[in-house]
C-alpha cells in the first residue's frame, strides 16, 4: 500500500473525475478539529492505508445520487451543500444543508448506499473518506467510533430539527428562519438561499408566498441582493430578522 498523505503541496483540489489519488493530508487541515479526524492521533493516522481525496464541485453539481452503491462519506470543508430527496410523488424534498466540517453520506456505512442526493449549493471543497478507512478505525480506534457515532446522531437531529423549524409559524417567520439558517459561516452577512420552488417546498409555502415575503424583507431593508437571480443576499438588519423569526 501506498502512503496517501502528501506535505509536497497543501490541500491540492482534484477534479471529481479522478480516481482515488490520495492527495489530502489530514493532519494539516483546516476544518480537522470540526470534522470526523479531530479525534485522531498520530497512531491512528499511521493505520490508514487507502487514499483520502481532495475534490472540488462546481455549484449545481451531484456528489451523488439517492440509492446509488457508495464507496465513501464526504466531509465538507468549504461551501454548502444540500441533501435532496425524491417524495412518493416524485417531488424534490430538501431534507437538510451541509456545512464546512459536517459530513454528507454517513448512513453508507450501514447500508452501502446513500439515502438522499447531495447537491452543491454553491462551490465547493470536500474530502472523500473511504468507506474501509471509517471501518477499520472505526474498530480499533474508540475515540474515531464515538465521535461517528456523535456525528451519526447530529446529522439525524439536524435533518429533524431542518423541517420542524422551518414548519412553524407565519410565512414571515418560516422565510425568516431560513434565511437565518442560510447565513454563510465565512461570512455571516451573507445570505445564500434556494430557488423560490424548492424555498415553497421545504416551508410549505406557495411560491408566490415565498416571493413576496423575500421581496418584503429587501423592501423593509432587511436584505440587499447581491445578484440578479435572488440567490445572494447581504443581511443588513440582523436584529430585524431577529424580531421577524419571533413574531414581533
Amino acid at each position: 500500500m501506498t502512503t496517501h498523505f502528501s506535505r509536497v503541496l497543501p490541500m491540492i483540489p482534484i477534479k471529481t473525475e479522478s480516481a482515488w489519488r490520495g492527495t489530502s493530508d489530514c493532519r494539516a487541515c483546516a476544518v480537522r478539529d470540526m470534522a470526523l479526524f479531530a479525534e485522531l492521533d498520530e497512531r491512528d493516522f499511521a493505520q490508514i492505508h487507502a487514499p483520502i481525496d481532495d475534490l472540488e464541485y462546481k455549484t449545481g453539481e451531484s456528489l451523488y445520487s439517492e440509492g446509488q452503491g457508495a464507496q465513501g462519506v464526504f466531509t465538507l470543508r468549504k461551501g454548502l451543500l444540500k441533501l435532496v430527496r425524491l417524495t412518493s410523488d416524485g417531488r424534490q424534498r430538501i431534507v437538510r444543508v451541509v456545512r464546512p466540517g459536517d459530513v454528507a453520506g454517513l448512513e453508507a456505512l450501514v447500508t452501502r448506499r446513500y439515502d438522499s442526493e447531495a447537491v452543491a449549493l454553491s462551490d465547493v471543497l470536500v474530502c472523500r473518506i473511504p468507506l474501509t478507512v471509517l471501518q477499520g478505525l472505526a474498530t480499533h480506534s474508540p475515540r474515531l467510533h464515538g465521535a461517528l457515532m456523535g456525528k451519526w446522531q447530529g446529522a439525524l437531529k439536524a435533518a429533524d430539527d431542518w423541517l420542524a423549524e422551518l414548519n412553524f409559524g407565519s410565512a414571515r417567520q418560516r422565510v425568516s428562519h431560513l434565511v437565518r439558517k442560510m447565513q454563510s459561516a465565512e461570512q455571516p452577512d451573507e445570505v445564500l438561499l434556494f430557488r423560490r420552488e424548492d424555498m415553497g417546498a421545504m416551508l410549505d409555502l406557495k411560491l408566490e408566498t415565498v416571493s413576496r415575503e423575500v421581496s418584503a424583507l429587501v423592501r423593509d431593508g432587511i436584505l440587499e441582493p447581491l445578484d440578479r437571480l435572488g440567490r445572494r443576499y447581504r443581511l443588513l438588519d440582523d436584529t430585524g430578522l431577529q424580531a421577524l423569526q419571533q413574531g414581533d
